[in-house]
């Protein structure tokens, strides 16, 4: 079997409601198919969503962890279980442009300086109207960025103590050695809605300050 080129990791928990979407969007990239593997991690959901992934049986590579385990323990997972020497994530309730597959892995190819990529995003609602564009950089997301693996493996991939703001601690200790840039295309539709924001104030601030803490943030 051909080894991939990309591979796509999706961590999803409690996503009926958009995996399908999400995965319609990477099954119709302009990237030949065989040239990136989709793993999906459904990290203990207790809706539809394994009635929803099922429909996608043939295409994806699936992890079913029994229980919850958290979100940096699915993403390390799946890049675990990765066989491509790039990598990026997506998250369940998002989608992707056509192209976006291709063109990350294409700058990556013809710029081999490049440790990662990150395209620009469409904020978007639960209708998919368009509410805003971002700049990856001056606000940028845990997804959407296109990793050299080797890179991931070598600083120690997503520390599992941060159940939030994992995506930022990975970020600090990637950027102390290596660079992301930015692709200035809008190729990530990221979605807004209210399961995806957190209310827990609290947790938001613990894992502020131990973030601050661990890499010394003022």
């Amino acid at each position: 079997m051909k080894t991939p080129l990309v591979s796509v990791i999706i961590p999803v928990f409690n996503q009926e409601k958009w995996i399908g979407r999400c995965l319609r969007s990477l099954l119709n990239q302009v990237m030949n198919r065989s040239d990136y593997e989709i793993i999906v991690i459904d990290d203990g959901s207790g809706d539809r969503t394994d009635f929803a992934l099922d429909l996608f049986k043939d295409e994806i590579q699936l992890i079913k962890n029994e229980k919850n385990e958290g979100l940096p323990s699915a993403l390390n997972k799946g890049i675990k279980a990765s066989k491509a020497n790039h990598i990026v994530r997506v998250d369940g309730d998002d989608y992707v442009n056509e192209h976006f597959i291709f063109l990350l892995h294409e700058f990556m190819e013809q710029n081999k300086y490049m440790d990662a990529i990150a395209c620009d995003y469409l904020l978007v609602d639960n209708h998919e109207e368009v509410i805003s564009r971002k700049n990856c950089i001056k606000e940028p997301i845990g997804c959407g960025i296109m990793f050299k693996s080797s890179h991931l493996f070598e600083i120690g991939l997503y520390d599992e103590d941060f159940q939030l703001h994992e995506e930022r601690e990975l970020r600090h200790r990637f950027e102390k050695k290596y660079k992301i840039h930015r692709l200035e295309l809008p190729l990530y539709r990221y979605r807004r809605h209210e399961n995806n924001i957190t209310n827990d104030h609290i947790a938001l601030e613990r894992h502020e300050q131990k973030l601050k803490s661990k890499h010394r943030i003022k």
